[in-house]
């Protein structure tokens, strides 16, 4: 059970962004998550730093029509996961796109797994 609630806590992460839900994406992540943006070329270690990597987004690049990670990899020991998996983003038009992807995950004293670390790499 504990690796599906580990896999839970990320699918619900791109589901929430598939929305556009900053919100709910952010109830998933630690306060002080680090993340390595695919699109960003240094590490991210505030939210203050993610959101000015959201900002920076263009709209008018690629519209995007769907992400979905698959090909899971996910372990845990004790109060840390380690979630492995390829993401892909499909666009209105052209190819869609690969990422592979590392998160790893606390359980704290709630019970609550939160997102600490993401890694992004395109292929």
């Amino acid at each position: 059970m504990t690796r599906q609630a580990v896999w839970a806590v990320v699918t619900n992460m791109y589901d929430a962004y598939a929305r556009g839900d900053r919100a709910g994406i952010d109830r998933l992540l630690h306060p002080e998550a680090t993340i390595f943006d695919s699109e960003a070329p240094d590490l991210i270690t505030s939210r203050t730093q993610l959101d000015k990597v959201r900002d920076a987004r263009p709209a008018d690049g690629p519209k995007e029509t769907g992400v979905t990670p698959h090909d899971e990899v996910v372990d845990v020991w004790g109060d840390t996961a380690l979630a492995r998996y390829l993401l892909r983003v499909d666009y209105e038009t052209g190819e869609p796109e690969i990422v592979r992807t590392t998160t790893v995950l606390r359980r704290f004293t709630s019970g609550e797994w939160l997102i600490v670390h993401v890694h992004e790499n395109t292929r």
